[in-house]
């Protein structure tokens, strides 16, 4: 049975594969953009950690995290500009290109909409655009909805809506992304958590003032 699944699944991405033309010039913008995202946040997010550059360079270690936060927005804002592009430049699916569809993807969107807006809710700004690098660090780590139901609920909230943009443009380039963007962010856990993990373990393991 596994390799039934496993061949199923590599029919259809061989299916899939011969709607893309991977040689498009905003299939390749599109696929630079996603990587290129969570690579810039993390290099630079590790070089304030280590040099306090940017704090020292703003005179803030809060102002310089809200500058780095301002970018990573525009830089998403420029990813789904691209994927969307990507996807209206290529062809479409007409198994997928129908009501049932397109409400499927309506429903993961806002899915992934709640997923990310709760969670920059419970973390606010500096806990979601990497304040812990920068020193700025909550009491505890969040454990409230909806971390409380996920991991990481931010990236697969974004997946998410990746993934209902793509469905309602019955885009096999769209979905093609989509797994891109979700093993991006799996690197980007791999990377992360352990960081997270530590500094907050070392904030634990402090004495309290009183």
């Amino acid at each position: 049975m596994p390799a039934l699944s496993l061949q199923a699944d590599l029919c259809i991405m061989t299916r899939l594969l011969g709607y893309v033309d991977p040689l498009d010039p905003s299939f390749v913008a599109a696929v630079l953009a996603i990587a290129f995202n969570p690579l810039y946040w993390n290099v630079v997010a590790r070089w304030e950690q280590r040099t306090r550059k940017l704090s020292k360079a703003f005179g803030s270690p809060y102002l310089a995290c809200y500058s780095l936060g301002a970018t990573i927005l525009l830089l998403n804002v420029l990813r789904s500009h691209c994927f969307t592009q990507a996807m209206l430049s290529q062809p479409t699916l007409e198994s997928l290109d129908h009501p049932a569809a397109y409400l499927l993807g309506l429903a993961l969107l806002g899915v992934g909409v709640v997923l990310v807006l709760s969670s920059f809710f419970a973390l606010g700004f500096t806990g979601t655009f990497l304040g812990d690098y920068f020193g700025i660090l909550k009491e505890a780590r969040v454990t409230t909805f909806p971390f409380s139901i996920l991991d990481n609920p931010m990236y697969w909230g974004s997946t998410a809506n990746y993934l209902g943009w793509a469905i309602m443009h019955a885009s096999p380039t769209g979905l093609l992304l989509t797994v891109l963007v979700a093993f991006i962010y799996v690197v980007a856990v791999l990377y992360e958590e352990p960081f997270t993990t530590e500094i907050y373990r070392q904030k634990a393991s402090r004495p309290h003032r009183s």
